[in-house]
């Protein structure tokens, strides 16, 4: 079985890649890896931080590191929260926080509430080995704000986000759904298929 590490301690992000990644696959985070300091994330893009976050714990840890960074773009707010959507509220911000002062934000919109508030998931993946980048993938999903939670499953901004084509919230799917259409899946799939050509 071949082994990647996500330079993560999300362990629902952790979760979500190694059901795309299968059985075939040992998953491992950084949960429980305090020698293991979190990068300044200070990049100006998703890339640029997946990239930072991936090549500092490949420098550490022996073997293929992947990190991701993603997060959630509303269109009414200039593409805010982008990449500082796991912090939006505050550094150690809780996802009800950050969910809050999104709905906050829209409810100081009038036109908000008149219309559908497009927004999209992006993700940003990197692939690095030995503190050498291998490679760097995106992917997103379009849809739009609704201005009241609903669901209970998924994480982050999930009970806010329908896709398009969907009438459900990510936070009202099952993860088998959610996995198949997400960002991060999306970003996966094209990851997948690096992973692929590599071992060939």
């Amino acid at each position: 079985m071949r082994t990647l590490i996500i330079a993560t301690r999300n362990g629902n992000k952790t979760r979500e890649v190694a059901a795309m990644l299968g059985p075939e696959w040992v998953v491992e985070d950084l949960t429980g890896r305090t020698e293991i300091p979190e990068p300044e994330e200070d990049g100006s893009s998703f890339e640029e931080n997946a990239v930072i976050k991936a090549e500092a714990a490949s420098r550490a840890l022996a073997g293929l590191v992947l990190a991701d960074d993603s997060g959630l773009e509303v269109d009414v707010l200039g593409g805010a929260p982008g990449i500082r959507s796991a912090r939006y509220a505050g550094e150690k911000a809780t996802d009800e926080e950050n969910r809050g002062r999104l709905l906050g934000e829209l409810a100081r919109l009038s036109h908000a509430a008149e219309e559908p508030v497009r927004a999209r998931f992006h993700c940003a993946m990197a692939v690095a080995e030995g503190g050498r980048m291998l490679g760097t993938f995106a992917g997103s999903v379009e849809g739009r704000i609704i201005l009241a939670e609903a669901g209970a499953g998924g994480f982050g901004y999930d009970p806010l986000f329908i896709p398009d084509g969907y009438s459900q919230t990510f936070a009202e799917m099952d993860a088998e759904t959610k996995n198949a259409l997400s960002h991060r899946a999306r970003a996966m799939e094209q990851v997948m298929k690096w992973l692929a050509r590599r071992a060939s």
